[in-house]
């Protein structure tokens, strides 16, 4: 029961993350951060805040799960004191939002405790009946009720750079680390780029800049001399003056000694290793010259390898969330034109690492597949257009083809067994139902393979149930069973707010435009709550929607736009009046508990 209650807080595990970092660890590096002056006050006063700013690539990420690990040993047999940590991903704002933040904290602070807490017991007992959600408010009060049960406690947070900035989530989050250190003496580590907005946030704070010393990477470059050519693990020479050279190149970069070292990978005699090494980017353009050399070394593959390596990198920079391995595995797989997934055309991660030059990396616990650094992201968006071009349409295609295999002529499924089968069989399945839309939208082109697919009917209510039936913990044993049933093709369509679909649907006899699933939701209620205008001022000039339609809450496509904050379609729908017979939209129009748009 307690297990349940700390997945019902959240389903978000940060531990894997820890070991896969904590592994990639070279021995004896880091130290010098734990020796610091600054590190031991931090560690032995209460109430004090370590800021540590980094340069990209410096090893931040590393650094943290050193702390972590160091604070976990130090005080592992002592009960009263807690220790929580959040990695903070650019691939993850959609969990990392400031309610998913706290409960995390919230999570870690509470299952480190012998028995679950009074305030996590009595915050879950007032919610689960009702299936809602704790507010911020909620949440924060039990936080600080779980941080009293303890005599000392540690706050870790990476990267705070790449926590979300929408909705003043990064601000909040430090306020409310902040309310917590002022009110019970908490300890805050946390790490960022240098930015100036989140260093004004730490301007009290002790301050420890991370950078790579020469001797953590001497330390790492002596751990990967191994997968050198064999020349160079026969010359001590050689090896010393490849050491010394990425050093200096590096400064203070860990990323960039680790691209230099793959670049040598593979050179046939020690003067192409010195060519190499005198070429050697430094400075602001440092990594996108390294990145661009890495990509030049993909283009002189084997065509087989270099059409491996682009589907790859262009699979994972344009993702929607973080990938697993199985997932890219069967969107590879996928053959355009098929009706299944041919398990012979499925690459092994091996191949599909080795084929990527080291911008790929997976991680082994979590079993996520992912580019090197954040840098390797931010490169591949700024020269898209040069690698992979057609990145967004490609993905769009073998989502919708997956998703029309023949195993899904069966429709939805009509018990959570036989559901968790399918995702378990099918890898892709979860993704392509969710982001399918995602990737079109953003192509921006019709698409015939997507307009066959929202023509089969079975398939798009197979693909509905994955798209919406949520799962909001692990133990939630009959989420799959709810969610509408009698969606169409134009319903999704609506739902992504792909408008380049839309008139060829529009335009078949298939579709009725004002058709209703379960719920009594119609494809203008769900442009209207998703916040596609464009879709919705389509819909509203066919002359054919009823916009006053009511879903099973009581609520119109008018209360949900104005709900979620989208003016221009609440402008849209206030100035329809020819749509019905009768007169303009009903404005104060009633959900079941009796609440109007207003």
């Amino acid at each position: 029961e307690d297990i349940k209650v700390l997945d019902w807080l959240t389903p978000v595990n940060y531990g894997p993350q820890q070991s896969d970092f904590i592994n990639r660890r070279q021995p004896g590096t880091g130290q010098w951060l734990l020796e610091s002056e600054e590190f031991q006050r931090w560690l032995n006063s209460d109430q004090q805040t370590l800021f540590c700013p980094g340069i990209p690539g410096a090893g931040k990420t590393i650094l943290t799960s050193i702390v972590v690990e160091e604070l976990t040993s130090r005080f592992s047999a002592d009960p009263g004191v807690g220790i929580a940590y959040i990695y903070c991903n650019f691939q993850r704002q959609d969990e990392q939002k400031i309610n998913n933040l706290l409960t995390s904290l919230l999570k870690q602070l509470a299952e480190s405790q012998s028995s679950l807490p009074v305030a996590v017991k009595e915050l879950y007992e007032r919610h689960k009946t009702k299936q809602t959600r704790p507010s911020l408010e909620e949440i924060s009060r039990s936080l600080q009720a779980i941080t009293t049960l303890y005599c000392r406690v540690f706050l870790i947070v990476d990267a705070l750079d790449e926590c979300q900035v929408s909705e003043g989530c990064r601000k909040r989050f430090i306020l409310g680390l902040s309310n917590l250190q002022e009110k019970y003496g908490v300890n805050i580590f946390a790490t960022s780029r240098p930015i100036l907005s989140i260093e004004k946030e730490f301007n009290r704070s002790i301050v420890l800049e991370i950078r790579a010393s020469k001797e953590d990477v001497r330390r790492y470059l002596d751990g990967y001399m191994f997968r050198l050519p064999g020349f160079v693990t026969r010359s001590l020479e050689l090896q010393e003056e490849i050491k010394t050279t990425i050093i200096k190149a590096v400064d203070g970069m860990f990323l960039l000694a680790q691209l230099y070292i793959e670049s040598l990978i593979g050179k046939r005699a020690p003067k192409a290793v010195r060519a190499t090494l005198k070429n050697l980017a430094t400075g602001d353009r440092a990594y996108n010259d390294a990145y661009k050399s890495a990509m030049e070394r993909i283009k002189g593959q084997v065509n087989d390898y270099k059409e491996l390596a682009i589907q790859v990198l262009s699979w994972i920079t344009c993702a929607k969330r973080p990938l697993a391995t199985s997932e890219l595995q069967h969107a590879l797989g996928v053959e355009i034109g098929e009706s299944q997934l041919d398990e012979e055309n499925i690459p092994e991660i091996e191949d599909i690492v080795s084929a990527c030059a080291g911008l790929v990396i997976v991680d082994v616990e979590s079993r996520i597949i992912r580019l090197v650094h954040y840098t390797t992201q931010e490169y591949f968006e700024r020269t898209q257009r040069q690698w992979f071009p057609d990145a967004q349409m490609n993905i769009t295609t073998t989502c919708v083809t997956y998703l029309s295999f023949d195993t899904f002529t069966s429709g939805y499924c009509q018990s959570g067994e036989e559901f968790e089968q399918r995702l378990q069989l099918n890898k892709l399945y979860d993704y392509a139902a969710h982001n399918w839309g995602h990737h079109a939208r953003e192509a921006s082109t019709s698409c015939q393979s997507v307009i066959e697919f929202l023509q089969k009917q079975a398939q798009v209510e197979a693909s509905s149930q994955a798209l919406l039936a949520e799962k909001t913990y692990s133990f939630d044993t009959r989420y799959s069973q709810r969610f509408p049933r009698d969606m169409t093709g134009l319903h999704l369509a609506a739902y992504f707010g792909f408008e380049a679909i839309f008139q060829p649907l529009l335009a078949t006899a298939q579709f009725h435009v004002d058709s209703k699933d379960t719920y009594g939701r119609t494809p203008l209620w769900y442009a209207a709550a998703n916040g596609y205008e464009g879709i919705v001022d389509l819909l509203l000039a066919t002359e054919k929607v009823d916009v006053d339609l009511k879903d099973i809450d009581g609520r119109t496509p008018l209360w949900y736009a104005t709900a979620n904050g989208h003016e221009g379609i609440v402008k849209l729908l206030l100035a329809t009046e020819k749509v019905r017979a009768t007169e303009k939209v009903d404005i104060n129009s009633k959900d079941i508990y009796g609440r109007t748009p207003l």
